[in-house]
């Protein structure tokens, strides 16, 4: 038997791993007693070659994982990978995980978060905003990704997040914050209907402003999609996907969804506000999530950590650019990411 790592031989060799001839040759690889089936052993010489680093060590994939990946595909239980159960693995985890289909969301690097009203420098954590610049700019010239988007905050001049505007609206009883108190980065709940809490924030990223502007030193990549929030007067919207009460979507997913997305990273301004929040949404709605922790700054550390710890916890991954290349290029296959995939796949079919 080759010693060569089958998945790899296949992204040299450029094959559409569309085609069914290669589960029959995946089949073969890796069914050692040659019984036509794989039991759990022999999915797990499968996955020491799916599962490998960039320079093709095996990724300490959990015995408990494997297990439940097996058992998740064991659809008639009896403790065996048929071919038929091995093509519903090979299309909705080997094929994701061996050609993800990238997507690099630019969140809000605008005028405003880097040296306007709201510069990141001026928040308690003092990160500087434009230290995603170059940063970015390196990702998009070294990096095939499929798709890029970038994302504006794109506020109308009457916005609820606005401490100018408070006096717009009226406060809800459960407001901690009485409405002639309230002050830059209070937290209050407004009237609605429905009551909404938020944070207040100086008058920022106004439409058509200068401060809404991507900033000028930021590349912007060819076929490229722009996607504009927080567009509502009276809700706002840190996330790329939904408002912050999730009564209405950008056409983000849609626009993923149609070309295929699998893989997003995500990247900008702020780490713990419309990137944490835009990279959580995204686990949601099923994609890989990978944050590029050296293209984000934010504003709080405290905040920052936690809203690391929530992504991780779901399995999204934290990585700096450097280790990006060979994500997107199918070299460096995290077992983590492919768990995730193999959950999700099979949630969808209950």
């Amino acid at each position: 038997m080759s010693t060569e790592n089958f998945f790899d031989k296949l992204l040299d060799a450029g094959i559409d791993l569309q085609d069914d001839q290669f589960i029959t040759d995946c089949m073969e690889r890796f069914d050692r007693d040659e019984d036509g089936m794989l039991n759990l052993k022999e999915l797990r010489f499968l996955t020491d070659e799916l599962f490998v680093d960039e320079n093709g060590a095996s990724y300490e994939f959990p015995v408990r994982m494997c297990a439940e990946l097996f058992y998740a595909f064991d659809a008639d239980h009896d403790g065996k990978i048929n071919m038929d159960e091995l093509k519903e693995l090979w299309f909705k985890v080997i094929v994701p995980v061996v050609k993800p289909v990238s997507a690099l969301v630019v969140i809000d690097v605008q005028n405003d978060f880097i040296d306007g009203s709201l510069a990141i420098r001026n928040c308690p954590a003092g990160q500087e905003g434009f230290e995603v610049v170059p940063v970015i700019n390196n990702l998009l010239d070294e990096i095939p990704f499929n798709y890029v988007f970038y994302t504006y905050d794109w506020h109308p001049d009457d916005h609820v997040s606005f401490i100018d505007n408070v006096h717009l609206r009226n406060f809800h009883e459960s407001s901690l914050v009485p409405q002639d108190e309230a002050k830059i980065f209070d937290t209050v709940v407004f009237e609605g209907p429905p009551p909404i809490e938020q944070k207040l924030w100086p008058r920022h990223c106004v439409q058509n402003s200068w401060g809404s502007e991507l900033h000028p030193e930021l590349k912007t990549a060819d076929n490229a999609t722009f996607i504009y929030k927080g567009t509502c007067s009276d809700i706002d919207s840190y996330s790329a996907f939904w408002d912050n009460q999730k009564l209405s979507q950008t056409n983000l997913s849609d626009e993923m969804k149609s070309r295929g997305v699998t893989d997003i990273f995500v990247t900008g301004l702020a780490t713990e506000y419309c990137v944490g929040y835009t990279a959580l949404h995204a686990l949601e709605h099923g994609y890989r999530t990978i944050l590029i922790e050296d293209a984000c700054r934010g504003v709080d550390i405290k905040d920052i950590e936690a809203t690391k710890e929530k992504l991780q916890e779901r399995h999204g991954v934290i990585i700096n650019s450097d280790k990006i290349k060979n994500m997107v290029l199918g070299r460096d296959r995290r077992y983590d990411l492919g768990y995730r995939t193999a959950m999700l796949a099979v949630k969808e079919n209950i």
